[in-house]
């Protein structure tokens, strides 16, 4: 199996393209073919079983004992104790919830960075590198925190993280704030995540002297663990009745980077019977835009939400998108990418939009659509969403007539709504004027009668140990600072 890059003929096997986390030429790497993968006994695999298969198919140039023994201590009881994923229905209703948050950081990135930092270490094993690996990350909120714990104290690695300031949930931070070990390091930058990203993709291209490697979707290894969920979530609904083996499926994802999403577009390649893809956004809507309408405009009002995982306006996964709807065209790919760093936009022609027209649909919702889809579950099903998964569910449900109800909807619950406790307690109408945003887990287990994440229980109690904070044009300082 090898790689190529979305900007150029560019071509390496699966332990480079790990190792390397973006091309040189500042594409992302893409297989060069997708394999056939729909088992007839989907439904009988546990998730550890259908992870080393699918990880087998594109990790062919490392030794396949060593990638089942990274499977394993990935996916094992002390990072997932109640399992990996969760398939849930919501009564009659035809949504069913796949929920990704069971990990040891509550979010779905756990699914991926769990695996991604021993694949690494596979890779430069394999690649004979001996070097210290410095792992760059940009986070909106969740993707540090996973990160942080998958490569914490891993031998030769150095980790940094960039999040905005102010821009994440008090949960979120300091859940970040507060890791330990050795080799971490987390950063506040002034200004968004794209301001993060955009820095972080500077650092790669400007110093060479340094094996960088990433932890964000860029990086094919921490993109292809998220395309086993949505076989296993298939299978699951197979177990239940909910659809018959090779009867199609509808999934929706709310999304700000595209990585999810595109995680499912690629298990459909494979062989996942999937009819439609719900690409959902909140306010930041420039993938809602850019699908339904054909532009990818970054120039305009930038917001924060409820969501702040998908408060992102440089979808950096719609480049691999592209480049597959474009028949694996790398030079329109790279022209197109290279206007959008140029003038902040560029144009889809219509026979691309033609390609995904009535499959890849795309919608949007505000806040308080969000807040309505909380309260509404909740008080209909006795089940609590979290802002993003709120989101996804209020798109849904624009679409719900156009999807009918013969089809199951797979919708994938991205986080734990114990993660945005005050946005969900708004939702409910819960008063939190004067209440400790450290104290909110609490008051929404009381309200709720769910139990609170234990990595999320007593955040509050512990040490902060990063309280670092720059502007966006002192990062690469940071990292030079970490490095000497």
């Amino acid at each position: 199996m090898l790689y190529t890059s979305t900007r150029s003929h560019l071509a390496a096997g699966s332990a480079e393209v790990i190792l390397q986390g973006i091309a040189a030429d500042g594409g992302l790497f893409v297989p060069q073919e997708f394999p056939h993968f729909f088992p007839d006994n989907l439904a009988a695999l546990h998730y550890q079983q259908l992870a080393e298969q699918i990880f087998a198919l594109y990790l062919t140039d490392m030794p396949a004992d060593a990638v089942s023994a990274a499977v394993a201590e990935a996916y094992a009881l002390q990072h997932f104790p109640s399992g990996p994923a969760h398939v849930v229905s919501l009564g009659d209703d035809k949504t069913v919830l796949l929920e990704l948050w069971h990990g040891p950081t509550a979010a779905f990135k756990d699914l991926a960075l769990q695996a991604l930092p021993r694949l690494l270490l596979l890779a430069k094993r394999q690649l004979g590198v001996a070097e210290k690996t410095v792992i760059l990350v940009a986070t909106s909120g969740d993707t540090g925190k996973a990160a942080l714990e998958g490569f914490k104290d891993v031998p030769g690695v150095q980790i940094i993280v960039f999040y905005p300031a102010g821009g994440v949930s008090r949960i979120q931070e300091l859940q970040m704030r507060t890791t330990g070990g050795s080799n971490t390091h987390v950063v506040g930058v002034r200004g968004n995540f794209d301001d993060c990203q955009n820095g972080v993709k500077m650092i790669f291209a400007q110093d060479h002297s340094t094996h960088f490697s990433s932890a964000n979707s860029i990086n094919w290894g921490r993109l292809l663990p998220q395309i086993v969920y949505y076989f296993y979530a298939y299978g699951q609904l197979e177990k239940q009745g909910r659809v018959k083996h090779g009867l199609p499926i509808d999934i929706c994802v709310p999304t700000g980077n595209f990585g999810n999403i595109l995680a499912a577009w690629y298990a459909a390649k494979m062989g996942l019977p999937v009819r439609s893809f719900l690409c959902a956004s909140n306010e930041n809507n420039v993938l809602t835009d850019a699908i339904n309408g054909g532009c990818y405009d970054r120039n305009r009002p930038f917001f924060q939400t409820p969501s702040p995982s998908m408060d992102i306006l440089i979808s950096s996964n719609f480049e691999r998108f592209l480049y597959d709807v474009s028949g694996q065209d790398n030079e329109y790919t790279a022209a197109a990418f290279q206007e959008m760093r140029r003038s902040g936009s560029f144009t889809i022609p219509a026979s691309l939009r033609m390609v995904w027209q009535g499959r890849m649909l795309a919608g949007f919702a505000t806040a308080e659509a969000a807040f309505a889809a909380i309260r509404h579950v909740f008080a209909t099903y006795g089940y609590l969403l979290d802002p993003h998964t709120a989101y996804g569910y209020a798109v849904a449900e624009q679409f719900r007539h156009e999807l009918g109800d013969a089809t199951p909807l797979l919708l994938a619950s991205t986080a734990s709504p114990f993660k945005f406790p005050q946005a969900v307690l708004s939702a409910l109408g819960v008063e939190t004027a004067g209440v400790m945003e450290t104290a909110l887990p609490g008051l929404l287990s009381e309200k709720s009668g769910w139990r609170i994440p234990v990595s999320l229980d007593g955040l509050d109690e512990l040490p902060l140990r990063h309280d670092l904070v720059v502007d966006a044009q002192q990062m690469a300082a940071v990292v030079q600072s970490v490095l000497s």
